[in-house]
């Protein structure tokens, strides 16, 4: 059994002309050990995860840090760089997840399955139902885009786009109505609605080496 760890520390803030605060997620995985009962020690990964955190605290990425001179300072690429970072430490034992939260409601991931050029980003939109004429349940649709980060943008897709598609095959045509209506359902799941509707309106048309997958979170 390989369990994973994840910790969460506080968020880097970015002094610029278009700032964020940043929440870094990090998940080691090992083996347990028999005698301390743990993947690893807690104190060495917070450790070296405040080391490295002090380094980007409040900096400008484009004029104050090296590792942006010829790359975007994307989520992607800011992922990647913090990956390669902690990937030569020793004592974390091994890196399994990187994920960086711009914020709430999107996110940039780097595994060690996929690489380090190679990342996920996940992006969460929510609608209101409708439910016997009045408002229903509030969902959350998580929208994955997986595949190689583009060395000019450094993203692995068009944010924007993205929203904009969504917003026009999801969430404007389910917020405020009656999903059953909507999809021609009696009754509906957040996996029978990612299955059936999700799949066809928001699968890839132009972009072959890019993968994309959906989640509703059941309210």
């Amino acid at each position: 059994m390989r369990p994973g760890i994840a910790r969460s520390l506080a968020p880097a803030t970015i002094r610029r002309a278009h700032g964020h605060n940043y929440l870094l997620e990090v998940t080691v995985a090992g083996d347990v050990d028999p005698k301390t009962g743990m993947v690893i020690n807690l104190f060495d990964l917070k450790r070296v995860l405040l080391d490295m955190i002090e380094e980007f605290d409040h900096k400008n990425f484009n004029l104050d840090m090296p590792y942006f001179t010829d790359r975007i300072p994307t989520s992607e690429n800011i992922a990647r760089v913090l990956w390669s970072k902690l990937e030569s430490q020793p004592d974390i034992g091994k890196l399994h997840q990187v994920r960086l939260c711009e914020d709430e409601d999107l996110y940039a991931e780097v595994t060690a399955a996929a690489g380090p050029d190679v990342a996920s980003v996940v992006r969460r939109y929510s609608f209101t139902a409708v439910l016997d004429g009045h408002q229903g349940h509030t969902w959350d649709c998580f929208v994955t885009v997986h595949g190689a980060i583009d060395p000019v943008t450094g993203m692995v897709t068009d944010v924007g786009a993205l929203d904009r598609l969504v917003k026009a095959q999801v969430v404007q045509p389910f917020d405020q109505h009656h999903l059953g209506e909507v999809l021609g359902a009696s009754s509906l799941t957040g996996r029978s609605a990612c299955q059936g509707y999700l799949g066809s309106s928001l699968r890839p048309r132009d972009r072959r080496d890019v993968a994309e997958s959906y989640a509703c979170a059941d309210p």
